[in-house]
């Protein structure tokens, strides 16, 4: 019941997003708008992604934006010397190194994951600033319509290539949690460390694992954001981990871990990317976007506070 509580109030809730700026702007439902509406999900939506494993694994990642801006640096140095294919290439290794390192360090210092990923990020983040020396890097002429080439439109009605890479990332993620031995690990280990590690389970391997696929998901992030602007720099992506985090939360997904799903927070994602979309549309002033987003939050949190406690005093009984 209370899963069902969750699946649905998050689909009511897009539903009745989607039909009011249906009913109340003629520009909503046009192709323009809705290709625009999942472009600008894409980044969120990959850090999500990846943050979700995280949270039902009973962790935080907080060094996630850190890690796309080291890894969107790398692309751009090695596509300059070695052409777009190496940078992408160079990018997702970097942060899947990162992101194991990160889960190597809160596993074997067992400092609580929230401060040693807070630590981690301003680590990565001075990385960055040593490599660019604080200044915006760039591809070369000759190599940047090559490296731009992820962010373009596609045959498939103006959906842009980083759309259907988000589509393709939810997809596996999904698959990994939902069905391999790795999946049932990460819900056991968030659910109860102490009950998986007598169950014989490796709670480390299964934290650092998913510390590993969220700095894969950062890094593809990163690559969006370098390939849309043709450039990167140490202080992009800044506070967008807190961003995926609230999808995560707001599709459901529990925030003490142990429960939810990867498309519970794509559909975190698609109420945030509403909201932004519909302040626009209707030309509502956006200072008090982040007053409705946290609102969001708070909600999100209370109710998934409220089911569990709910549901421990049915188990008690």
């Amino acid at each position: 019941m209370t899963l069902r509580l969750r699946d649905y109030g998050v689909v009511l809730a897009v539903a009745a997003l989607v039909a009011v700026l249906s009913l109340s702007t003629d520009t909503f439902l046009t192709s323009g708008n809705l290709v625009n509406l999942l472009d600008q999900a894409v980044v969120v939506g990959l850090l999500t992604c990846g943050m979700t494993l995280c949270v039902i694994c009973g962790v935080f990642d907080l060094s996630a934006s850190a890690v796309l801006a080291v890894s969107a640096i790398t692309a751009v140095i090695v596509t300059e010397r070695f052409g777009a294919p190496a940078g992408y290439a160079a990018a997702v290794v970097t942060g899947g190194l990162l992101g194991t390192f990160n889960g190597l360090i809160v596993v074997l210092s067992r400092v609580h994951s929230f401060i040693a990923t807070l630590a981690l990020s301003i680590v990565h983040r001075g990385l960055a600033l040593v490599i660019t020396g604080g200044a915006i890097v760039y591809p070369g002429p000759e190599r940047l319509a090559a490296f731009q080439s992820l962010s373009w439109p596609t045959v498939l009605g103006g959906v842009t290539a980083p759309s259907l890479l988000l589509a393709g990332v939810a997809v596996a993620a999904s698959v990994l949690l939902a069905r391999t031995t790795f999946g049932r690990r990460v819900y056991a280990v968030g659910g109860n460390p102490a009950a998986a590690w007598l169950s014989g389970i490796g709670v480390r391997p299964v934290r650092v694992g998913v510390f590993a696929i969220s700095g894969v998901c950062a890094a593809l992030a990163g690559l969006v954001l370098a390939a849309r602007g043709g450039s990167a720099q140490a202080d992009m992506g800044t506070l967008l981990e807190l961003t995926a985090i609230a999808a995560a939360v707001i599709g459901g997904t529990s925030i003490l871990g142990g429960q939810g799903a990867v498309w519970r927070g794509m559909v975190g994602v698609l109420i945030l990317t509403l909201i932004g979309n519909g302040f626009n549309l209707l030309g509502w002033n956006s200072t008090y976007r982040p007053i409705v987003e946290g609102l969001l939050i708070l909600t999100a949190v209370s109710v998934d506070y409220a089911l569990r406690h709910r549901r421990d005093q049915l188990e008690r009984s």
